[in-house]
């Protein structure tokens, strides 16, 4: 009898290995799970998560930067990985951390088909003009460009958009708020601009990232201030966005169950990044025909959809306050709005696991 296939998925991070694991036929989710992890424990626990998996025909990982050169998912080789190895100084804090994994399986199981997913491949698809940065040609021609990030999970909403609205070809922005947050602005179901650009910390005000900020202001903080390099990309990652402005927590949820008025403070200001981008990526887009909200906060939190969405009241935006608060999939007024709204739960896992089915 022949052996169904199975696909890990894994999402490696600094203090976390998040894994999922999908039946190759029909990439039905067999199971999930979640482990932290340490410098001293990352092996054992990675190891634990391939035996708990039992046989698998492919790993595939989330690679966070592909660079110009990665656009679309690939098997990955020596000289692949060698490749991503040179992309490290494109993302720092992040990068690294994929890459132990994929070694750690190819030095253990060398075997084993591993499959690399870039999160900036969906953004591939815009263009020359939507990625520069107003610096000479000297700088942005050494690969600083806008990449934008969040792909895996902007290509998922694209995929079963349809499924939702009518629209789905149309001019749409997704809002995809999490812990890190971005928007993405859509167009014929391909990316055209992104609120993210060289790194990670651009765009929306996030959980401890600050977004968008004057770079005067980092060259304030290293000259006037005297903060050295690693404090400053401390603040900057760690220390702001709604735990710096609330002085309470970067967590969404405590926030809103605060009383202190720091707490309501950095919500309004997380939403009015948002009310910001959706401005402008409109402008971009000369238009709009749905909004749609994804990840953890935007498919979670009715109060942060209903705060960005009345600020669009004049565009002929109406929600259903009963459907919002259900965080249901159609959360708009549909004999009122102009545009639709929707609520839709991203799965980057199985975004992945279905460019493993097609890569096999």
């Amino acid at each position: 009898m022949k052996t169904a296939k199975q696909f890990l998925v894994l999402n490696t991070g600094s203090s976390t290995i998040k894994y999922a694991i999908f039946a190759g036929d029909d990439l039905t989710c067999l199971e999930r799970g979640k482990h932290e992890i340490t410098a001293d424990t990352f092996t054992d626990i990675l190891e634990d998560v391939l035996q708990h998996a039992g046989k698998v025909n492919a790993v595939g990982h989330r690679v966070v930067h592909g660079g110009q050169k990665f656009i679309q998912p690939l098997i990955i080789n020596d000289q692949i990985l060698q490749q991503i190895e040179g992309l490290v100084p494109l993302a720092p804090l992040h990068l690294p951390h994929n890459l132990h994994a994929i070694k750690e399986i190819r030095d253990k199981h060398p075997g084993l088909i591993q499959v690399a997913c870039f999160d900036t491949a969906f953004h591939a698809t815009q263009s020359k003009l939507h990625r520069l940065y107003a610096l000479p040609k000297a700088v942005t021609q050494d690969n600083v460009l806008r990449y934008g990030f969040h792909g895996l999970s902007y290509e998922y909403i694209a995929q079963v958009l349809p499924q939702y609205t009518d629209k789905a070809n149309g001019k749409i922005i997704v809002l995809h708020l999490g812990s890190g947050a971005s928007a993405c602005a859509i167009h014929e179901l391909k990316s055209v601009t992104s609120t993210m650009g060289f790194t990670a910390v651009e765009g929306l005000m996030m959980s401890t990232r600050c977004g968008s900020l004057d770079p005067g202001l980092v060259l304030y903080l290293l000259q006037e201030k005297k903060l050295s390099y690693e404090q400053v990309e401390n603040l900057l990652y760690k220390q702001s966005g709604l735990l710096g402005v609330s002085g309470i927590s970067g967590d969404v949820n405590d926030l809103i169950d605060s009383k202190d008025v720091s707490a309501n403070e950095a919500l309004d200001l997380f939403c009015l990044y948002a009310v910001r981008a959706i401005g402008c990526l409109s402008a971009e887009l000369q238009g709009l025909d749905a909004l749609v909200f994804t990840a953890g906060v935007g498919e979670n939190l009715p109060l942060i959809r209903k705060k960005i969405c009345e600020q669009f009241t004049w565009l002929g935006v109406s929600i259903n306050d009963q459907a919002n608060q259900n965080n249901a999939l159609q959360i708009h007024e549909v004999d009122k709005s102009n545009i639709d709204v929707l609520v839709i739960p991203t799965n980057e896992e199985e975004m992945i696991a279905s460019h493993i089915q097609r890569l096999l």
